[in-house]
């Protein structure tokens, strides 16, 4: 099942996509999910973050791809991301001042969907409530030099998220592909995530409590590089869908 939120003839709600169809939803994302009866075209309203979480976590070096000869870390790399960072589908990408080496980061996000807290893996599994597709936009000069990544990873703009989560999604048997104006740039298999994610929630369960609509970016596989102003970000896990942003200079 796919899910968005959305924005049409001035509200904001919740939706199940089917197809180009969107059925509204009461009853709030996490609660009962009750069709209203009300539905439009895809093509007709506008796309939001997928659901409003309290807090969003990245994880980082999850992938023996991206780390190279780097030795694994032994538990998930966090940083945390301040909610104001979230991009929407079909956002921009806005380039802060001062910021000169800006990279994409493709990646599997996690949706909480119910309250988690020291849970185990199995039972952290069952709390997830879907997965959507996520870009842990990264300024490498500044993540270089800033012990909490915090401007490097979590300035506005640098989180897009979308464009639907989809529950039941096997993430067993994904994969991921990130392109930049076309050209693909990034590609994996979840399978070679070195954390997988109920354990990432499970760990994180154990010093935080994480609430419904929380996201967890998963890591990125393989290299990056910078990106220009102008420049088409997309993020596909078939399944999912696509999340799309271009960049931009913030003035």
């Amino acid at each position: 099942m796919k899910y968005i939120r959305y924005s049409y003839g001035g509200k904001t709600a919740y939706g199940i996509l089917d197809g180009e169809t969107v059925k509204e939803i009461a009853g709030g994302l996490f609660g009962e999910r009750l069709e209203t009866g009300k539905s439009t075209n895809l093509g007709s309203v506008q796309l939001l973050c997928p659901c409003e979480p309290t807090k969003i976590f990245g994880v980082g070096w999850n992938y023996q791809s991206h780390i190279d000869t780097r030795k694994p870390p032994s538990n998930p790399e966090l940083f945390f991301v301040p909610t104001s960072a979230l991009l929407a589908h079909e956002g921009n990408v806005m380039i802060p001042p001062g910021a000169s080496n800006i990279h994409y980061e493709g990646e599997l996000a996690a949706v909480i969907g119910k309250e988690t807290w020291r849970a185990t893996a199995e039972e952290a599994e069952t709390n997830i409530f879907g997965f959507t597709c996520g870009n842990d936009v990264s300024e490498r000069e500044w993540q270089k030099n800033d012990l909490q990544w915090l401007p490097a990873k979590g300035s506005d703009t640098f989180a897009p998220l979308g464009p639907a989560i989809v529950a039941g999604f096997d993430w067993r048997r994904g994969r991921i592909e990130t392109r930049v104006n076309g050209a693909a740039v990034q590609s994996g298999e979840f399978r070679e995530l070195l954390f997988d994610p109920p354990t990432i929630v499970s760990y994180i369960s154990q010093y935080v409590t994480l609430f419904p609509g929380d996201v967890i970016y998963t890591g990125t596989p393989g290299t990056t590089r910078a990106l220009q102003a102008g420049d088409q970000v997309e993020v596909e896990i078939p399944g999912i869908g696509v999340l799309r942003n271009k960049v931009a200079i913030s003035f």
